[in-house]
């Protein structure tokens, strides 16, 4: 069988395609930073679901509120681990062998979240409704807390062998170092910032979807969250040049990236500003401002790494060491960019299509 010969690359083209693992590792935050706002805020409302809906028509509201869209929002989700896993093979195989136990927890707690929702409607019967409302809002609080812990690990550092490779246990002795476990005190930290981000995310989302009762306890925990939210903000900040003083070396080098967490400022105080006037939509854009902008800090800080090493910084898996080859990236691209414009196409007509406020919830489903 005869193969066609590559053409010679001259070096402008050359250049090109050394920069390709730089541009995938930025559409790969792209998918994320989408997951993280369009997703996030139907986590958030399922953590605060039985706080801002306290009988069984409100609960049916607020399941409206999400249902026709967040099963499409977790597209992202599927798209990022998809595309990590073609554009850096190395980073996908070392983390999700050694990320095993939590990405377990995840997988039934996406199951369980799915389930509470779906199979809510379809029983009349109050204590299996109950069951399932109690499933969605416990399965949505841990899968923010063990995302935000995920990315906790990341900034972190896990321990590689000098194969690139990892295994963690759920927790040793609660503390960073050179034997970590999954959770420790800063992971944990984590989580506790993401459960608050998302929480009055989501908040913020359901008093710009809805009136009445639900519509003031969603803007009254929202506003909860903002105040929460710099102080939570500040100590991640300071506990993260604790665990990992170099994130401060990007932003040392190119100051330019200082706009980053100058945002994250003017986020929260419009967010403040907004929630204190009863400005629900500009709350929400601020609020997702603010993720945006702290994925943003996180991936600036860490570029070109992929997965910190936390006990000897060479064996860090980097762009270099992870991507696969540029040709493949470059030819990848293109297909890439339809798969964008139908899925962006797709999200668009979605949201438009069931804007504006929900008043009454009407049967037992969400549709």
């Amino acid at each position: 069988m005869l193969y066609p010969r590559r053409r010679a690359v001259n070096p402008p083209e050359r250049r090109a395609e050394e920069k390709m693992p730089t541009l995938w590792f930025l559409l790969v935050a792209l998918m994320l930073v989408a997951y993280v706002v369009l997703d996030g805020f139907d986590l958030g409302i399922g953590a605060i679901y039985k706080l801002v809906a306290t009988s069984r028509d409100e609960r049916a509201l607020v399941r409206r509120t999400i249902g026709p869209v967040w099963d499409a929002n977790e597209v992202w989700l599927l798209a990022a681990g998809g595309t990590l896993y073609f554009a850096f093979p190395q980073l996908y195989a070392s983390s999700f062998s050694g990320f095993y136990l939590p990405l377990m927890l995840v997988l039934w707690l996406l199951i369980g979240r799915a389930l509470g929702l779906e199979l809510r409607g379809h029983f009349g019967d109050d204590l299996i409704g109950d069951a399932c409302d109690t499933i969605f809002m416990i399965s949505s609080l841990l899968l923010t807390v063990i995302l935000g812990a995920a990315l906790g690990n990341v900034v972190r550092g896990v321990p590689l062998d000098a194969d690139g490779y990892f295994f963690l246990p759920l927790w040793t002795n609660f503390r960073p170092g050179r034997d970590p476990g999954v959770l420790d005190w800063y992971t944990v930290l984590c989580g506790v910032v993401a459960l608050v981000a998302l929480g009055t995310h989501g908040a913020h989302y359901l008093a710009l979807r809805t009136t009445g009762e639900v519509n003031v306890r969603a803007r009254r925990i929202g506003h909860l969250g903002t105040r929460l939210l710099p102080l939570l903000t500040f100590a991640s900040l300071v506990a993260t040049l604790i665990v990992r003083p170099s994130v401060s070396d990007n932003f040392r080098d190119h100051p330019a990236g200082l706009l980053l967490p100058a945002a994250v400022a003017a986020s929260l105080v419009a967010m403040e500003l907004a929630a204190r006037r009863g400005r629900e939509q500009r709350a929400f854009l601020a609020s997702g401002a603010y993720l945006i902008c702290m994925l943003g800090g996180a991936a600036f800080a860490l570029y070109p790494v992929l997965l910190p090493s936390s006990d000897d910084p060479t064996r860090s898996l980097t762009l270099t060491t992870s991507a696969t080859g540029s040709y493949a990236l470059r030819v990848a691209l293109a297909w890439w960019l339809v798969a964008l414009a139908l899925v962006v196409g797709t999200f668009l007509h979605l949201y438009r299509t069931f804007r504006g406020k929900l008043t009454a919830a009407t049967g037992e489903g969400y549709h």
